[in-house]
């Protein structure tokens, strides 16, 4: 099966991309974590877009806070879908520029942008991606919605006994 690439611009986005990272890893996804920074590493930046695809990679989660430039750049260089999350840093302003730095890419260039935060529904994406073409993913992913829905009307019986 092929990999997820979880990418962040540092260390301090960790904490929210670790939900990708669990909810991916639920689904027996092999990802490969890493920190490329759009700013202060363009080289491995570069290296990393360009060459993604050839590590049988299949789809990029990108998180980045403030400017938030490193999924908008690896779309620009790879062939992969990429998913960008955008952070709420402690420079943010209250994840906004995050937001709109990743949702507002230019035609040619997608990235699919979730929530602010909104990395476990990144790892989701990328694991319902996977199933487009993997038959025994999309029976882990029918599994999981089945499981959302259990939950669901297990708390309605909570409220309405």
């Amino acid at each position: 099966m092929k990999k997820v690439a979880i990418i962040m611009g540092s260390t301090s986005d960790l904490p929210v991309m670790q939900e990708a990272i669990d909810i991916l890893k639920g689904f027996d996804v092999e990802v490969e974590v890493d920190i490329v920074s759009a700013h202060r590493t363009p080289d491995k930046l570069f290296d990393y877009g360009k060459n993604a695809h050839t590590r049988d990679i299949a789809v990029i989660i990108a998180g980045a806070g403030g400017a938030a430039h490193l999924p908008g750049m690896i779309a620009s260089l790879s062939p992969l879908p990429v998913i960008g999350v955008p952070v709420k840093s402690s420079n943010s302003i209250d994840g906004w520029d995050s937001i709109l730095s990743i949702l507002q890419m230019p035609g040619g260039v997608p990235v699919a942008t979730v929530a602010l935060n909104g990395a476990k529904n990144a790892g989701i994406l990328a694991a319902q991606i996977l199933a487009a073409g993997d038959s025994c993913m999309l029976d882990k992913v029918l599994a999981y919605k089945e499981g959302l829905k259990i939950k669901v009307e297990e708390g309605a019986k909570k409220i309405n006994p």
